[in-house]
């Protein structure tokens, strides 16, 4: 049985259809009721999990009530330029390697909080996002998802006049601003998935299909960018990899589209859920 991860106003939580069990309850204290704990005994955890019986869990699950699965990781890794057809649309070569910039954990937030927007130029970009569960270094592509917890649903907004300010762009500052990293509804453990290499993702701007593609157009897959990562860096439990974004981006298309205070952006992903953020002024 696959296991679905929440963070449920602050405290963590198992999703059992349309219940929630808090685990520190539930567990009679073994799992304490931070989320970031959970998935750094993953192993332990998710052995729990599924010996939870489903009338165990009783609160009714509201999506209002979540916030990010994952709620301060170390690393917040992040792919540019990692579809086919997002290259094409952007007139640019297929790299031969991953492009990697960071997202700060600041931007993290839940799956139905507000995006502020920053300007009259911030973007939409649905990806998947690859949680890892256990501490590597050099990580075999052949034995990726032995560290991989599961995956969210995630949109990387972006500020493109911050991003395209000068020369050389900067990606980092214009895709950290607070709110500017939804991520959710939950995390979801990577055995739920058939094919953890080809998902459905889809993203609506108010109420208009923008994106609409499967994970196996990724350029590098998630195997090959958990073990391009854990060469330079030691993988950490918790730590996200935003796996990049499909075409259909507002700054690629004519006219340009960005943003507008009001709009709501609906995010799916195939066996893990919706993310639904409404755009608002900054606060």
């Amino acid at each position: 049985m696959s296991v679905r991860l929440a963070n449920a106003n602050g405290r963590a939580s198992l999703v059992i259809g349309d219940r929630l069990l808090d685990v520190e309850r539930g567990s009679n204290g073994r799992f304490s009721a931070d989320p970031m704990a959970a998935i750094q005994q993953w192993d332990s955890f998710t052995e729990w999990a599924r010996g939870v019986r489903p009338g165990d869990a009783t609160t009714p699950l509201r999506d209002t009530d979540l916030g990010p699965p994952v709620p301060r990781p170390a690393k917040v890794f992040a792919i540019g330029m990692n579809y086919r057809a997002h290259a094409k649309e952007a007139g640019m070569d297929i790299p031969e390697s991953p492009v990697v910039f960071t997202k700060f954990p600041n931007c993290l937030v839940g799956p139905c909080a507000d995006v502020e927007l920053s300007s009259a130029f911030v973007d939409w970009e649905v990806e998947l996002v690859v949680v890892m569960s256990r501490r590597g270094k050099r990580i075999a592509e052949a034995h990726a998802f032995e560290y991989i917890a599961g995956y969210c649903a995630g949109q990387d907004i972006s500020d493109r006049r911050l991003q395209f300010a000068d020369r050389p762009p900067q990606f980092s500052m214009g895709k950290s601003i607070d709110t500017f990293g939804p991520i959710g509804p939950t995390l979801v453990s990577i055995d739920a998935f058939n094919n953890p290499n080809d998902l459905a993702l889809t993203c609506d701007v108010a109420g208009e299909r923008m994106q609409d593609a499967r994970t196996s157009d990724l350029i590098f897959s998630v195997p090959q960018l958990v073990a391009f990562l854990s060469n330079l860096c030691t993988i950490e439990p918790g730590d996200l990899i935003f796996t990049g974004t499909p075409s259909g981006v507002g700054s690629t298309r004519d006219p340009r589209r960005y943003l507008k205070e009001g709009e709501e952006i609906v995010s799916t992903i195939e066996g893990i859920g919706t993310l639904r953020n409404r755009c608002v002024a900054p606060r």
